[in-house]
């Protein structure tokens, strides 16, 4: 009975050690990504730009990535670049580009494989968590592909509580 007292006793003071060897992580869901990608894509049609619209999980993983028919071709690979770059750095890309512009010390930035540090990338945020990232590419100027992002966020706001 003692050994038996003694073998919970240990397993309740290692429980805490083990609980803290993985750990729980939210995440955006890919109906969501697809929902975000195609408000993406709607918004900046609203402003008659064709573009693409990329999703990613919280660690750039692609999810969604709607084309619009008259977006370039390159417009794919500079959205999920530019998703990629915001959910790895959790920041906007735009952010990004002006730190990389105004400071020397942070061009480096522009060298690490998969980043595009152009404006068009933000990243997608559940209270204070950031769950995944928006690229966009193919509007006529970054700030504009931002500029749909957060518009797709905004309408889509309420799933992300």
């Amino acid at each position: 009975m003692q050994s038996y007292a003694l073998a919970v006793a240990l397993a309740l003071v290692a429980a805490p050690v083990v609980a803290q060897d993985t750990v729980a992580l939210p995440s955006l869901g890919t109906q969501l990504a697809v929902d975000l990608a195609e408000e993406t894509v709607a918004a900046c049609a609203a402003d008659g730009y064709n573009v693409a619209a990329a999703v990613t999980d919280r660690s750039g993983i692609l999810l969604a990535l709607v084309r619009a028919e008259g977006a370039g071709a390159h417009t794919a690979n500079a959205a999920m670049a530019k998703a990629y770059t915001s959910a790895s750095s959790r920041n906007p890309t735009s952010g990004m580009a002006k730190t990389v512009q105004e400071n020397p010390g942070a061009a480096g930035l522009v060298d690490i494989p998969g980043f595009l540090v152009l404006a068009g990338g933000v990243p997608v945020k559940a209270g204070d968590a950031t769950v995944g990232a928006i690229g966009v590419g193919g509007a006529p100027g970054g700030n504009l592909d931002e500029t749909c992002a957060l518009r797709a966020l905004e309408k889509l706001a309420d799933r992300l509580k």
